[in-house]
């Protein structure tokens, strides 16, 4: 046995080592190689998730971002609205109280035959400023006050038309006025002003109460 690890056998013996050694360190590379891209392959694809995760959540933020400034102009609208509103209603609501108050005393004067001239003119004023206004004001108004506002600027002016023919009649020469007429015209006035229009200015009041303390926009 040793002759022939000592002869011609030995050359062939070591190649054949040899090459078993080389075998093995190229399957060793190999499988090492093999691990390292199945490792490269894991590292890409977790790097492609986290990528993906990451524009998801710059989109979510600037989605969220948008949707805060838009909540926010349309909260800025809503106050711009409520603030014309309210503002409509205070210039509104002190002329059509001087147009009741100014026509109460018109018709107490005619009624009690006192010298009427300049509370009639000051009534009729204060009608076509407060028609005016309004008119002016509509475009800021809820629908339900701008219906009560002119149903009771447009009694208000019955009232003053019935309390003008009252005077009217008062001031005729040709023939004493009856006093079922006066009676007539009289009761016309209480019923339009006392009745009609004060309860108009009741609804308004309380229907402009709801929309300045619990107003809710679409």
């Amino acid at each position: 046995m040793m002759s022939l690890l000592d002869g011609a056998q030995l050359p062939l013996l070591l190649a054949v080592v040899a090459l078993v050694v080389a075998v093995l360190a190229f399957w060793v590379a190999n499988g090492a190689k093999g691990a390292a891209g199945k490792d490269l392959e894991s590292l890409r694809q977790k790097t492609g998730a986290l990528g993906r995760e990451v524009d998801e959540l710059r989109v979510s933020q600037f989605n969220r971002a948008d949707a805060g400034a838009s909540d926010g102009a349309g909260s800025g609208a809503t106050a711009a609205r409520y603030r014309a509103e309210k503002d409509a209603y205070e210039r509104i609501w002190p002329q059509l109280w001087q147009l009741h108050e100014r026509l109460g005393m018109f018709v107490r004067a005619v009624e009690n035959g006192e010298p009427a001239g300049d509370l009639r003119l000051e009534a009729r004023n204060a009608a076509l400023d407060a028609r005016n206004l309004l008119n002016r004001n509509r475009p800021f108004c809820s629908e339900t006050v701008d219906e009560l506002v002119t149903r009771l600027i447009d009694t208000e002016i019955k009232v003053h038309l019935a309390a003008c023919q009252h005077l009217d009649l008062l001031k005729e020469v040709s023939g004493a006025p009856s006093d079922h007429d006066r009676r007539v015209l009289r009761d016309k006035c209480h019923a339009l002003y006392e009745g009609e229009a004060r309860d108009l200015m009741n609804r308004l009041a309380e229907a402009i109460r709801t929309r300045v303390i619990n107003v809710s926009y679409s």
